[in-house]
């Protein structure tokens, strides 16, 4: 099967005050047709920016692409006009941001956001849009969906705000959704029930999904295969159940083990990683999770570590067995 998006050795940086901040740091990674793409790290690690990176989205200056290709149906994104990206962003790729009061025009109605989408890249009249963005808005659970076109954005709630927001990214049925940590403000019935409608869109739709989020709880039930991300590096990439079952790096060893488990008999305590994510002003030379690592051998601080494969599918950056706590060959 050919992948419909390919990334290649990515790298980005922002330029600050005192020099560079390094923030993607060369990924690499596909998404086939139909897939769900979970991408898992703490704050700061660089998911973010590299999606909206593949959506010509952050600013330059002060952000600039230093490496790297991003191929979409075999063509790099990083190389198209203007004018082209704007015909991919939104029609053939669709996103959903993380807080959708800060992403929806205060001063608009909820129709007048939807119906300019459907206009723009559906070539329909007004009426014609109108009648697709009520439909939209019942197709992710908005109740009187016709009657709620004329609302503005402070009229709903958190969780209906989110659902408005994935109704615009699907507006023009794309065939890749981003989804960038649309869970976070919302409290956990909620999350369940964004999650659950994403699941059945995809389902229903036939669209690839990447979503985008800091907690491994959430993606457990919408990735089918997981990329885990620290100081701007995959550190680890797996199948979901693989990646839960049999995790090979310490960072993610981290993230599992500092999730409340329920099918435990016993009480556990949570685990919490020592320590400080690394400021990123250089590219790393050395392991950049060495400082925080319990497995931490000498060649952590001299070199770091590239992907290699564990088992089918799985890699990970590690000059240790975290089963065995001995060094790799």
């Amino acid at each position: 099967m050919e992948p419909i998006l390919e990334v290649k050795d990515l790298k980005v940086r922002f330029r600050v005050r005192d020099g560079y901040v390094h923030a993607v740091n060369g990924i690499s990674y596909e998404l086939n047709e139909s897939e769900s793409l979970g991408i898992v790290g703490e704050s700061g690690c660089g998911k973010s920016v590299s999606v909206l990176t593949l959506m010509r989205l952050i600013d330059i200056p002060p952000g600039e692409v230093t490496n790297g290709e991003i191929y979409y149906n075999k063509r790099d994104l990083l190389k198209l006009s203007t004018n082209e990206i704007r015909q991919v962003r939104g029609k053939q790729i669709g996103m959903v941001f993380q807080d959708p009061m800060t992403s929806l025009n205060p001063v608009l109605t909820i129709g007048r956001q939807l119906t300019e989408t459907l206009e723009l890249h559906m070539n329909m009249n007004h009426k014609q849009a109108l009648a697709r963005s009520a439909e939209l808005l019942g197709m992710v659970g908005i109740p009187q969906p016709g009657d709620r076109l004329t609302d503005y954005p402070h009229q709903f709630s958190g969780g209906m705000r989110q659902r408005v927001m994935i109704a615009m990214a699907l507006a023009c049925v794309p065939q890749i959704l981003i989804a960038d940590e649309p869970t976070t403000a919302l409290d956990v019935t909620i999350q369940a029930q964004i999650v659950d409608l994403v699941k059945r869109l995809r389902d229903e739709l036939g669209m690839a999904v990447i979503w985008i989020t800091h907690d491994l709880g959430v993606v457990a039930r919408m990735a089918q295969r997981i990329l885990v991300m620290y100081a701007g590096y995959i550190i680890e990439e797996a199948a979901s159940k693989d990646l839960y079952t049999d995790p090979s790096h310490p960072y993610t060893l981290g993230l599992l083990g500092s999730l409340p488990r329920v099918d435990r008999g016993e009480h556990k305590r949570l685990v919490s990683i020592d320590g400080l994510p690394p400021v990123l002003g250089e590219e790393p030379k050395s392991c950049p999770f060495a400082p925080r690592c319990s497995f931490v051998i000498e060649r952590c601080r001299q070199e770091n570590p590239l992907l290699i494969p564990v088992g089918p599918g799985h890699r990970t950056a590690c000059w240790v067995d975290v089963k065995t706590r001995t060094a790799r060959a």
